[in-house]
């Protein structure tokens, strides 16, 4: 079976929108395009790159996908995967690119089928609607996050919600020199309700 990969920039906040440039997506009126930039250190470019370089497809919202294809196959040099990978794109009115490599689907089934099949791991890059959906149904088994010290106030958010309550566990983090919070959780199963606050820090108190 192949994971489903959720990797996105996020604030304090939780918001994810546009956060390469100032005309990346101005839906909303959103005016703080490009708010990694001032947050940029060797640490975090080296985070992205790990996860530019891996061997895998690509699952893709229908906004996401126009601005990459408005850029990447002409610039596949600064992401040298990014054209030869397949990329998946879930959209009910865009049913066909020039950019090759390009699979349209049409809803939530076939992101179950194509979770079921043979092929590489699956990482999601931007895309809030398609990552809402994925945590609707319980299909993200990882979540790979930069999580930058600022607050937005707005903008298209990471979680709504309607997702399934999930837990997951912290498997691999650094933090970068411009204080970028970056963390790898792995999906483990269901949350589970545990004793009180006051009972939990009873039995460490006594430790």
């Amino acid at each position: 079976m192949r994971k489903i990969i959720v990797t996105a920039n996020i604030s304090l906040d939780g918001v994810m929108q546009a956060p390469m440039g100032s005309e990346e997506d101005t839906s909303g009126n959103f005016n703080y395009g490009g708010w990694t930039a001032a947050h940029a250190d060797a640490m975090s470019g080296k985070a992205v790159q790990k996860e530019a370089s891996q061997k895998v497809d690509y699952l893709l919202g229908r906004k996401t996908f126009e601005i990459f294809a408005s850029f990447w196959p002409s610039n596949a040099q600064m992401w040298p995967g990014i054209n030869n990978s397949t990329k998946y794109v879930l959209s009910k009115t865009v049913k066909n690119s020039d950019w090759h490599n390009t699979v349209f689907l049409e809803n939530v089934e076939e992101i179950h089928q194509l979770k079921i099949s043979e092929g590489p791991d699956i990482q999601v890059w931007g895309s809030s609607q398609l990552i809402h959906l994925l945590l609707q149904n319980g299909l993200v088994d990882e979540m790979h996050l930069r999580i930058f010290p600022l607050i937005l106030g707005s903008g298209k958010k990471l979680f709504d919600n309607n997702a399934i309550a999930t837990s997951f566990t912290l498997t691999e983090n650094i933090i970068t020199t411009k204080g970028v919070f970056i963390a790898h959780y792995k999906r483990v199963g269901e949350v589970t309700p545990t004793m009180s606050v006051r009972n939990l820090m009873d039995k460490y108190l006594k430790k």
